[in-house]
């Protein structure tokens, strides 16, 4: 009676199915995120996406063999939160330098929804009816320098006057006055300061965006100002204590 022979097939390699199905595990876990999140929410994206970053480059995950796992969004480092954090170091560093030098009442810092705002009185930087910034005036100028360079964010410079007329041979109206007082801080800031020209744009907006009464002397002189403006690359957090949930 003849035997048959049994031939063994080779035993083929299917270590490569580990990894295949751990990438396709994750990209799973983002089209869900995705689709929780059809209503588009910026910050929320942002958040994830920086979560998935830290994955896809070797940190913890989001998946865990066992059981449920968490993405605590509130404790993520935003860069929203990196950048009005830094922002307020910067207000509190500009606040202190104006009152040791005792701009206090010529001088003021904000912090709002469009960025870090500075807004300087003419009187600090110019004698009246002129556009050329004073000597005086230049080591503030120059630690405000320091301090805004901690941030690559644009720098917008903005030059406003009091509704009292003006016309001399350098200058036409309130517009040219305003614009060129902007102008001159702005070179300040690139020429002595050493910030980047890109970073900057300049608006001189006269007498026609006043903050304060022009009835009054009082209102006038808080109206003639430069304002330098820091602007936001990222729009303030809401406060939230959202987590989003990725079961197996």
């Amino acid at each position: 009676m003849s035997k048959k022979k049994v031939h063994h097939e080779e035993h083929i390699d299917e270590t490569w199915l580990i990894p295949y199905a751990d990438m396709l595990t994750l990209l799973l876990a983002l089209f869900i995120v995705m689709f929780a999140m059809s209503k588009l929410d910026v910050e929320k994206m942002e958040k994830v996406s920086q979560q998935f970053n830290i994955i896809f480059s070797g940190g913890s995950g989001v998946l865990e063999k066992n059981g449920t796992s968490l993405i605590p969004m509130d404790n993520l480092p935003t860069l929203n939160e990196q950048e009005e954090d830094k922002m307020v170091e910067i207000k509190q560093d500009i606040e202190k330098e104006i009152k040791s030098s005792g701009y206090s009442d010529k001088i003021s810092v904000t912090l709002g929804e469009k960025g870090l705002g500075i807004s300087i009185q003419d009187v600090v930087l110019f004698n009246s009816g002129k556009a050329e910034v004073l000597t005086d005036v230049h080591p503030m100028l120059l630690h405000i320098s320091e301090m805004l360079e901690d941030l690559d964010n644009d720098i917008k410079v903005v030059g406003h006057t009091d509704n009292v007329p003006i016309r001399t041979s350098q200058f036409r109206s309130n517009w040219d006055l305003s614009a060129m007082r902007a102008i001159n801080v702005m070179n300040f800031f690139i020429d002595n300061g050493g910030l980047e020209p890109a970073r900057f744009s300049f608006e001189g907006y006269g007498q026609y965006s006043p903050k304060y009464d022009n009835s009054t002397d009082e209102g006038k002189a808080k109206n003639r100002r430069v304002e330098i403006i820091l602007i936001r690359k990222y729009p303030l957090n809401e406060s939230n204590s959202e987590k989003v949930t990725i079961s197996k």
